[in-house]
Parts: C-alpha cells; sequence; structure tokens
C-alpha cells in the first residue's frame, strides 16, 4: 500500500487523510468558505496601537482586524516603501500566521514567509537556516552551498528537511520561483488598494501534499476532479516523479471515502477514549485552556505479578501513541499527560526519553518540558491551525 495522501469533498468540506502504510497518521478538515488561511498577505491598516501588551490592531479585508506583535525584530515591510516604527494610519503588509479561535482574531506577522516543498523563503536576516533534523554536517553545508547565491536584500532561506535528498536543479528551480513571487509581492504592493488580499496561501489539502513529502509518500488519490487539477497544478512545478504519483480515482461501485474507511476513522479520532494494545487505555479531553491526557492501566494490569515493570511498558506504549494523537487530531497548546506513577527514578527517565524522541517526529514544534514533582508530563506543540474538534 505504501504511503498515501487521500483527499476527498464531504458537503462543504475538503478533507484531507496522511497514511503511513495502511495506518492514519493525520486528518484534516477545510471548510471551503474560509474567510482567511494561515498564510494570506493582506495589505492591512493599523487602527490602533496599544502599549501595555506589545501590540497592534490592523484592519484587513471586510473591516476584519488581525493582531500584530509589535516584539518581532523584522522591519515591517510599508506601502509608502520608508522604514520607521509603526504608528497609527500606517499601511502595511501583514501575513496571517494564526487563524481565528473563539473570539481572538487572528494572529499577524510582519516577518512575510513563502512556503515552499523545499524550502523557506524568510523576511529578516539575509541568511540560511537549515531544518534541524537534517542532522549530518556535510549535507547541511551542501544544501546551504546550493541556495547560497538566492539570497537577497532583506530575506534568506530556510532548508526544509524534505530538501535533503532533493536534487540540486529542484533546489535552485523552487529558490528562483520563491524569490521572483516575493520580489512581485514587494514591487505590486503600491497598485494595490487598502485592505487587498495580495497573496492567497494555497489550500490546506495542497499544503498536506507539499508537507506529505517528509514521509515519502508514495501516490496521492483524489475522486474530485476540481481537486485533482489543483494538485496537478501544484506538481507541475515540481519534478516528472512527483506528478507521477497523483491518480484520479473513479471507480462508480465503491467511493474513495469508504475504501479507506475515512467517516469512520474521523469519528474514531474525536473519541476521548484511544485503547492501547496492552489493555490499557487513554482518555484525551481538549479545553479552553489545555489538553489533558490521562493514561489507565485498564486491562493490562490482570494477573500481572511485577506491577512496577508492567506500569513502565504501559506507560511506554502510552507515550508512542499520545505522540501520535496529537498529529492525527492536531492537538496544540498546553498539553499536560498525567501517566501511571511509577516509582524508579530510571524509568522515569527512561520514559521522557521515549516521549521526546517520538514527539521529534512532529513536522509542527512539539516540546516536552519537563515531569513535575506531581508525575504530570508537560508538552507544547505550535498552535497553527485549529483541531479537529474545532473543525
Amino acid at each position: 500500500m505504501g504511503n498515501s495522501i487521500v483527499v476527498v469533498r464531504k458537503d462543504d468540506k475538503i478533507m484531507t487523510a496522511l497514511f503511513k502504510e495502511k495506518e492514519l497518521v493525520t486528518i484534516g478538515l477545510e471548510s471551503t468558505g474560509k474567510e482567511e488561511r494561515v498564510g494570506d498577505i493582506f495589505i492591512g491598516k493599523v487602527q490602533n496601537i496599544v502599549k501595555n501588551i506589545k501590540g497592534a490592531f490592523v484592519e484587513i479585508d471586510n473591516k476584519r482586524v488581525c493582531f500584530l506583535p509589535l516584539e518581532e525584530r523584522i522591519a515591517p515591510v510599508f506601502c509608502d516603501g520608508k522604514e520607521r516604527n509603526i504608528r497609527i494610519g500606517d499601511e502595511l503588509l501583514v501575513q496571517i500566521s494564526k487563524e481565528t479561535r473563539g473570539v481572538k482574531a487572528p494572529l499577524a506577522t510582519a516577518g512575510i514567509t513563502l512556503t515552499g516543498r523545499l524550502l523557506v523563503l524568510a523576511k529578516g536576516k539575509e541568511n540560511i537556516g537549515v531544518s534541524s533534523k537534517i542532522s549530518d554536517e556535510s549535507t547541511r553545508e551542501r544544501l546551504k552551498d546550493i541556495v547560497r547565491s538566492f539570497v537577497g536584500d532583506g530575506y534568506g532561506f530556510i532548508v526544509r528537511t524534505n530538501a535533503a535528498t532533493a536534487e540540486s536543479t529542484d533546489i535552485e528551480r523552487e529558490a528562483r520561483a520563491l524569490k521572483d513571487q516575493y520580489e512581485k509581492l514587494i514591487n505590486e504592493k503600491i497598485h494595490c488598494t487598502c485592505f487587498s488580499k495580495i497573496y492567497s496561501a494555497p489550500a490546506e489539502f495542497i499544503m498536506e501534499v507539499r508537507n506529505g513529502y517528509s514521509f515519502e509518500v508514495d501516490s496521492i488519490l483524489t475522486d474530485d476532479r476540481e481537486i485533482y487539477d489543483s494538485i496537478k497544478e501544484y506538481l507541475d512545478l515540481g519534478s516528472e516523479a512527483d506528478r507521477e504519483k497523483l491518480s484520479f480515482y473513479d471507480d462508480k461501485n465503491i467511493s474513495l471515502s469508504v475504501l479507506y474507511g475515512l467517516e469512520s476513522k474521523l469519528q474514531k479520532a474525536l473519541q476521548d477514549k484511544v485503547w492501547l494494545d496492552s489493555g490499557a487505555y487513554l482518555v484525551i479531553q481538549p479545553t479552553e485552556a489545555l489538553v489533558s491526557i490521562d493514561v489507565n492501566t485498564g486491562k493490562a494490569i490482570a494477573g500481572k505479578h511485577d506491577t512496577e515493570e508492567t506500569f513502565f511498558r504501559v506507560n511506554c506504549e502510552a507515550a508512542l501513541e499520545i505522540a501520535a494523537q496529537l498529529r492525527l487530531r492536531n492537538l496544540s497548546g498546553i498539553i499536560i499527560v498525567d501517566f501511571i506513577d511509577m516509582k524508579k527514578e530510571e524509568h522515569r527517565k527512561q520514559l521522557l526519553n521515549v516521549l521526546r524522541d517520538e514527539l521529534a517526529k512532529d513536522h509542527i514544534t512539539t516540546r516536552l518540558i519537563d515531569m513535575t514533582p506531581l508525575g504530570l508530563v508537560e508538552i507544547t506543540r505550535q498552535r497553527i491551525r485549529k483541531s479537529i474538534y474545532e473543525l
């Protein structure tokens, strides 16, 4: 079966699922009528500056307002081309960095980024960063050498994990395309009216295709012609091998959603209780402030005499599943895990190492903070898009 991305339309939403072999890794939902996406760039107008929270409220299209932190050490791009501190009434480029959540306004940034499959162009420092997941020093230096000549005035590049195995010609092609796209945005801003959206981020299913390459995707399937055409247009910018992965599913007897069991998998991903092979289970409960995850022994302890060793094995099994569930459900913010109490300090250290290694596989920034004196494990995961609960 290999690794595959499956994209289907359900009513007014598009569902995107990433499978690693037969295991569902992530599942996402996107409303086709969304007002803004993470990555959209607007010409905004500063309506208010609030010094005590070190931020500005910037109006974008349709009288919507976003929050722009003023602690960023990146010079904004003003429409009049001048450089200065932000003032009320200024017109400048802002990019949505976090979606609207509840009553909170979307978060914006003046640090414009354009993301490709292999590279990210980032306004700010004129340097080259390399994904920390590329550990081989010679590979890191080789990738920097490929990109170095494309660094421009006021922007640099971040080399993504996907680039480690890419051809140098593909990396150069994408660097050139991102550079052209950025310079076009900067040059055309003076011709656009205030509150205009001057760049639309790709649909989430395109971003899943783009990010899915870190899993070495073998196939991309959809049964929707419009979605197929959009993915094809995106893949046409890459290599021929990329384009060959896309297939249109056209079986009248069984839908693609039913073939992959997407409905049942989505419902399962929304349940509070997750059973483990050992007979133990997790209880996952998102709240407004944080996500709590409780590890319970369930049936795993039945008949066992060495409870300490059993608790350790169950906790390690739970750690692997917790990391997987964070990705699957797109849980973010503060996450508190209540593992089963263990007496041995060595077991606690080994458990944290297991969990830390699994969290490192996440393409969204996820940090294991520590274990509290009460035995609660603190995790933070960057909040970018809404969880499947919210969607």
